[in-house]
């Protein structure tokens, strides 16, 4: 452990001991934005220039009548003239009789960054040309739902100004590759990962305090210079910023430095922190491919099961260092893609419909689709024999429904039948 920089740290392998307590649910996004008062303005009245209150704060001046002024935003689709609007918009992509419904800010972004800026669905609906016009309004009705059942929101009239600002705010710190500063290597990184899960488990955190910690820690490794000695110390300071932001019961210090067997003192744990706040400019803000899987579970109308085990695979994505490049939606559309390859479970009329709407908000090129459910089938079928195994024991419980035990992943990459990736 001395060649890791890992402390003799407690053991925390017991995660089946308070299985039978209820899990936290989701909860809402209360530090992001609390319950605010719209102001509807009266019936019959005509709509006139002058200040306006933006959902999120701040002033807004409003255009008089008559003027025409350029949405932020916009939805490009494309029915039957796939191969003009490649053309026209130089969108290096391929489908079959498919949709692509583009998401951007402004032109620019899809001409600059095409890959990354474009919804992709591959199964295409054939036969229906008015559902393929129909899809973004459909999208919106059926996000806004899941958002209020999820409790992701307060208001149900900010449901798709949230989902706009996550499929936005998702490109921020995003990573260029996938290589760690020197003498860290992936396996390093990945012990560090699973032991901060046994003791995210031992704390009773939110999945989204997890997710926060290890997207802190991904930066720290690149941003600010840390020993090898120091690296279970970054790990624990990132997970208690993590929870800053996301609990609401924050642990000791002490209790912390008692999980590294008290290898670390106060003082370390706080400048350590204040090293990476400085560091990272105070930004701790992160949108979790979490949230993103729950919310297209919820509009593909997915099962229990399903969802369970796309959250398995999801977690494993945290061990992997290649998919620190993806975008969280990628990651989440991936393992919601192979959790249903897994299960197999009999298609219905309402189902194949759901999840035609659901396929909308991919993101990117079908080969990025594909690549992470490769990394994600691969490491499924070796999670029941490696040593770091944290993920695969959480999730082999009655209240997980026993998904990492299920015995198509043991051989996930032949039995899911993949398509070879294509160098």
């Amino acid at each position: 452990m001395a060649k890791t920089g890992f402390c003799d740290a407690k053991p925390l392998l017991d995660l089946h001991k308070k299985a039978e307590e209820k899990r936290v649910p989701l909860r809402a996004w209360a530090n992001a934005c609390g319950p605010k008062e719209r102001r509807h303005p009266a019936e019959g009245s005509e709509p006139r220039g002058g200040l306006k209150v933006e959902p999120r704060g701040g002033l807004k001046v409003e255009p008089r009548a008559g003027l025409k002024v350029e949405p932020e935003w916009r939805w490009v689709k494309a029915n039957l003239s796939l191969s003009c609007l490649c053309e026209d918009r130089r969108l290096q992509v391929s489908t079959h009789d498919g949709i692509i419904t583009g998401y951007c800010e402004n032109v620019g972004l899809l001409n600059e960054c095409s890959d990354n800026a474009v919804l992709l669905y591959h199964h295409g609906i054939q036969g229906l040309p008015c559902l393929r016009s129909l899809v973004p309004s459909l999208l919106r009705h059926e996000v806004e739902k899941a958002m209020e059942k999820l409790e992701l929101i307060w208001d149900r009239a900010y449901s798709w100004d949230m989902f706009v600002d996550m499929m936005r705010n998702q490109y921020r710190n995003t990573f260029p590759s996938t290589e760690l500063p020197r003498p860290f290597t992936d396996n390093t990184r990945t012990v560090l990962v699973d032991w901060l899960i046994q003791v995210h488990e031992v704390l009773h955190f939110q999945d989204e305090t997890l997710y926060l910690a290890i997207n802190l820690m991904n930066r720290g490794l690149r941003q600010i210079t840390v020993s090898t000695a120091n690296l279970q110390l970054l790990g624990v300071v990132c997970l208690f910023l993590a929870a800053k932001k996301e609990e609401c019961l924050l642990p000791e210090v002490s209790e912390l430095c008692y999980l590294m067997d008290n290898g670390y003192t106060k003082r370390q744990l706080l400048r350590m922190e204040r090293k990476v706040l400085c560091g990272l400019q105070f930004d701790l803000s992160h949108c979790p491919p979490l949230h993103f899987l729950l919310l297209t579970a919820a509009v593909a109308r997915s099962s229990t099961k399903v969802v369970w085990m796309a959250r398995y695979l999801l977690e494993l994505s945290l061990l992997e260092g290649q998919c620190v490049v993806f975008l969280p939606m990628q990651l989440a559309g991936a393992a919601l893609c192979l959790a249903r390859r897994v299960l197999q479970e009999p298609p219905t009329p309402d189902g194949d419909t759901a999840w035609c709407i659901a396929s909308s908000i991919h993101i990117g090129s079908e080969m990025a689709l594909l690549r992470i459910m490769h990394i994600l089938a691969a490491a499924a079928a070796k999670a029941h024999c490696r040593e770091n195994r944290a993920t695969f024991v959480k999730y082999s419980s009655a209240e997980t429904m026993y998904v990492s035990s299920h015995p198509v992943l043991q051989n996930a990459s032949c039995l899911l039948a993949l398509p070879p990736l294509q160098t």
